[in-house]
């Protein structure tokens, strides 16, 4: 991998590492993920990637805010093609930041010299809003278990926006289960929130 730099988000935990491509007439070649650089990232090096996942976002549409306990998932991100804004929530309960939504601007055209990942690491749920036809990839250090799975409504009005701009919801698309999913309340009162704790 070419790894050009790593960079803090607004939450020290969840970063952004910048990544070459090697480009010529004919288009580019790069490696999206080696995992011998990856562990030589201190936040990286103990993490074993078990599950890769592909999503396609049609403009507008929202998603989010997932993540999971028992395993926890944490995931590295990427754009394959299109434009998103890319949230992550604080729901660790005892956290200064609890509820404060942060965000980076994931992108990717095949013009491109350099595309991100974005680190996810535990305590801290996910979402997305497409800003224009997006496919993303993310590796996942768990696997998928769909009885320890958790949503929060990114709806919720108890959610921090404070450190980027909140969605227009009335102009979305926001599938039911996610409208439906917890409120921050529900979520801190429940016994798995506990599992978060710093």
């Amino acid at each position: 991998m070419k790894l050009i730099k790593v960079e803090d988000t607004d939450f020290s935990e969840v970063k952004v590492l910048q990544i070459g491509r090697f480009p010529d007439s004919r288009g580019y070649f790069t490696e999206t993920f080696r995992k011998s650089d990856i562990e030589k990232l201190d936040f990286l090096k103990d993490k074993n990637f078990v599950q890769i996942n592909e999503s396609f976002s049609k403009k507008n549409v929202v998603r989010g805010m997932h993540f999971q306990h028992s395993p926890f998932q944490e995931k590295l991100i990427r754009v394959i093609s299109g434009k998103m804004e890319d949230y992550f929530m604080d729901i660790r309960p005892n956290s200064p930041y609890f509820g404060k939504v942060a965000s980076c601007t994931l992108e990717s055209s095949f013009k491109d010299e350099t595309f991100e990942l974005l680190w996810i690491p535990k305590g801290f749920a996910h979402g997305l809003y497409a800003l224009e036809d997006t496919t993303i990839e993310y590796l996942c250090n768990s696997e998928y278990s769909p009885k320890t799975e958790c949503s929060i409504s990114p709806t919720d009005e108890e959610i921090d926006w404070s450190l980027t701009k909140r969605p227009d919801f009335a102009k979305v698309i926001i599938s039911e289960r996610d409208q439906d999913g917890a409120s921050l309340k529900q979520w801190k009162e429940s016994p798995q929130s506990e599992l978060f704790k710093i």
